[in-house]
């Protein structure tokens, strides 16, 4: 690993990350009205239930511009990087950890029902354009993933992946 990768936690989200740094920033905005849905679900209320409408909307609008099917009911660790969402397809039930960095046409999702289960991503991994995680299986923290890499098993903290990992 290089000096960099060492310094970004596996455990400690860094949501700087995620904040958006200009006004045209869709995968961020993206990302921004998802932490918002979360936030506004866990409350009751005439208000809350106006937001998450309202929230609802702007998540569908940038769902349409980034290409992107991010579920509003997701469980993404703190600090995730997208910085190119197009074609990104994330299943609801999938877990992803703290501080990873998914790139464009990524798919990290169920496999059939001959291998249940949903992929558990650790910390700090980074998942390359076009890469597919499928099925139940866990993926390490600071693990890197290939671009167009098709992962079917687990991979070891740390480990690279690429091709057709079994």
């Amino acid at each position: 690993m290089d000096q960099k990768s060492d310094q970004i936690s596996a455990e400690v989200p860094d949501w700087t990350r995620e904040r958006p740094t200009q006004f045209w920033d869709p995968g961020r905005k993206l990302l921004l009205t998802i932490r918002r849905y979360q936030h506004w679900q866990e409350r009751p209320g005439l208000l809350a239930r106006y937001f998450r409408k309202a929230i609802v909307l702007r998540h569908r609008f940038w769902s349409v511009v980034t290409g992107a099917d991010i579920p509003l009911n997701c469980r993404i660790g703190g600090g995730l990087l997208i910085p190119h969402p197009n074609g990104i397809v994330i299943h609801p039930d999938a877990k992803i950890g703290v501080n990873c960095l998914i790139l464009q046409q990524a798919t990290i999702g169920y496999r059939g029902p001959s291998r249940s289960g949903f992929p558990e991503i650790a910390g700090h991994v980074d998942i390359g354009a076009g890469a597919k995680i499928l099925g139940g299986i866990k993926i390490g923290a600071h693990a890197k993933i290939g671009a167009n890499a098709v992962i079917v098993s687990d991979v070891e903290p740390g480990a690279v992946a690429k091709g057709h990992w079994r």
